[in-house]
């Protein structure tokens, strides 16, 4: 019973070299990461978290399920190939197992079992296990049949673009595109030359026997399909296929609470490296969908983080919208990655914000901070100050006055160290107020408030706050008879999760119409304030695009919660253009005309109905 021939050289070579560049690779980014990450590894590897860390290897690693989602042929297409590939070597296993009667067996044998077992036997399940892994390997075939026509149709796929191939990528590629190919056609000749095979390779055998000289083949294409899978080995850790063991060992890190942090770590090393570049994340970029900006997507932000060719450009250029980050199968936090990267691009330089200390600090219940987008924007600051004002709020406009900035442009711009000197600040005449709530009613100064400040006060948003009120009765409304469209602004959506509470407000003024592309969904308004080097035609470019979608069901009004996405929408809106904040003080019917109202009514009553 021979068990060895020169031709799984290639294959045990290339396996042994993956084994060793995956070894000293994930040695290497583990032994790095920060203390209080390694920490939290050791406190949960005996834990449920990694039976759950298991569970989602098999349904995002292996089965594809959110990219089922975005395209089911395409999620076809990678859990045919992903899957597929799985069970093959599986099935494999368990086979020659059962063969050999539980000896061990060079770990190359399941992968060439045909070869060293040609000839039909007694084996008690010989037809069962050639059945289950001739429709494996059709499975996989069909998997790669897709994978060629996808570079060649990809609109078949939902995908209007795909990314670039560098040079490993294209070997890797190359490689995995005839590995089963070429399995197919060696088990084929096999079972044209000595039997064996089942519906497929049986089939396939006796078509390609009867004009082929098949035993003359058997051993070349044998030999061809060890040297497709050695070079796919010795080149999956230089391409984008380092993301198939690399995404496992993300998925139990994540599952032990490590993440990202403000500055690059071994961690982002290992997100980097699980990005497949797929390519799902292309179309939904703006800059690259609509204002045809390309090369600064995530898929080649993260391409070149890897390869370390990162340009200011590439990282500057990009509205931080968070769209590519709700679609990435991987779940790479590509936002925070590319924070740390702006962050270490920038000239970190000493700021004195000693104005901010001359403010006088009001003692207050709420602060009200607007932001600097809203002090630019007098109607949504009164209608704040008005509904504050009904409701009896004892409030501190913060920033009326001496335009305090919250930090977070700062933060987008890479200036990690001038952001923390100006919060400090702004900290301290937080805490100085004695408020027990602050309100702000740009979505960027919420998330920073709430993310970064860590406050001991409560921090909401002002379509938060305002819902409360209302729902507290402190506010009285009349319905509105509008149809209106709402637009999530990234930071308040896909940043912060606050999705309901918005509709939930608007739902109890006017009529709500929904949009094809909102919550996670959402379009940028193209006014973002994170990308430093889109040009303004391009800007305008996406903000009419967005426009169009939001106007598509003809709505009287559109209703934004943040005071840069008004402020852009309304440059160029063909209807009117709100906020929150706008709509529900023009709905609010307030106390002195309440009292009105009462007074009217008392003496229109009949006197015999009163005294009655």
């Amino acid at each position: 019973m021979h068990k060895f021939d020169p031709f799984v050289l290639p294959f045990t070579l290339g396996l042994i070299f993956l084994a060793g560049c995956l070894a000293t690779k994930y040695f290497t980014w583990v032994k790095n990461l920060p203390g209080e990450e390694k920490t939290k590894i050791k406190k949960g590897i005996f834990t449920l978290k990694s039976l759950k860390a298991l569970q989602e290897v098999f349904s995002e690693s292996l089965l594809h399920r959110k990219i089922f989602k975005v395209n089911p042929l395409l999620g076809y297409m990678h859990a045919s190939l992903a899957f597929g590939w799985f069970l093959l070597i599986a099935a494999g296993n368990v086979e020659s197992r059962f063969f050999y009667h539980g000896h061990s067996s060079p770990p190359y044998i399941p992968i060439f079992f045909r070869f060293f077992q040609p000839h039909p036997t007694n084996f008690r399940y010989e037809g069962l296990f050639s059945f289950i892994m001739d429709l494996l390997l059709l499975i996989i075939l069909t998997g790669v049949a897709l994978a060629w026509f996808k570079r060649l149709y990809s609109k078949y796929f939902g995908m209007k673009k795909t990314t670039v191939l560098l040079l490993g990528d294209r070997l890797a590629l190359s490689s995995l595109w005839v590995i089963f190919p070429l399995r197919f056609l060696a088990e084929s000749f096999t079972s044209a030359s000595y039997g064996g095979g089942h519906f497929l390779t049986s089939n396939a055998g006796a078509f390609l026997g009867s004009f082929l000289p098949a035993q003359q083949l058997v051993y070349p294409t044998w030999w061809a399909y060890s040297l497709a899978l050695g070079i796919f080995f010795a080149a999956l850790p230089f391409s984008r296929y380092m993301h198939i063991p690399t995404e496992v060992l993300l998925i139990f890190l994540r599952r032990y609470g490590v993440s990202e942090k403000k500055v690059t770590t071994s961690f982002t090393n290992i997100e980097i490296n699980s990005c497949s570049r797929c390519g799902v994340c292309i179309d939904p970029c703006q800059l690259a969908s609509v204002a045809n900006i390309k090369g600064v997507q995530s898929v080649y932000h993260l391409q070149s983080i890897r390869n370390q060719a990162t340009c200011e450009d590439q990282s500057m250029n990009c509205l931080m919208c968070g769209r590519c980050d709700t679609i990435c199968p991987v779940g790479i936090d590509i936002k925070s990655i590319r924070m740390a990267q702006r962050k270490q691009q920038a000239i970190q330089k000493e700021n004195a914000f000693s104005y901010v200390s001359k403010i006088n600090v009001k003692k207050a219940d709420v602060i009200y901070f607007g932001g600097c987008m809203t002090n630019l924007l007098p109607s949504v600051k009164k209608s704040m100050i008005d509904i504050l004002k009904e409701a009896e709020i004892n409030y501190w406009f913060m920033d009326e006055t001496d335009s305090i900035c919250c930090g977070r442009p700062l933060m987008l711009a890479g200036k990690e160290a001038q952001a923390r000197e100006l919060m400090l600040k702004n900290k301290a005449l937080i805490n100085a107020s004695g408020a027990k709530t602050l309100v702000t009613s740009c979505p960027i100064c919420f998330k920073v408030f709430n993310e970064e400040y860590k406050l001991n006060i409560e921090v909401l948003h002002h379509s938060q706050y305002l819902l409360r009120l209302v729902e507290a009765k402190q506010i009285t409304i009349n319905r509105l008879n509008t149809r209106a469209v709402y637009h999530d602004p990234c930071e308040l959506g896909r940043g912060s999760g606050i999705y309901d509470q918005p509709r939930k407000l608007l739902n109890k003024i006017l009529h709500l119409n929904s949009s094809s592309q909102e919550k996670e969904n959402a379009l940028c308004c193209g006014g973002s304030l994170a990308n430093l080097k889109i040009a303004s035609d391009e800007r305008k470019k996406i903000t009419l695009h967005a426009l169009q979608t939001l106007t598509a069901n003809n709505p009287d009004a559109l209703i934004t919660a943040c005071p840069a996405c008004k402020k852009t929408f309304a440059i160029s809106a063909p209807i009117t253009v709100m906020d929150i904040a706008e709509v529900l003080s023009k709905s609010m019917v307030r106390k002195d005309r309440r009292q009105i109202n009462r007074v009217k009514i008392r003496q229109d009553v009949p006197e015999e109905v009163e005294a009655g």
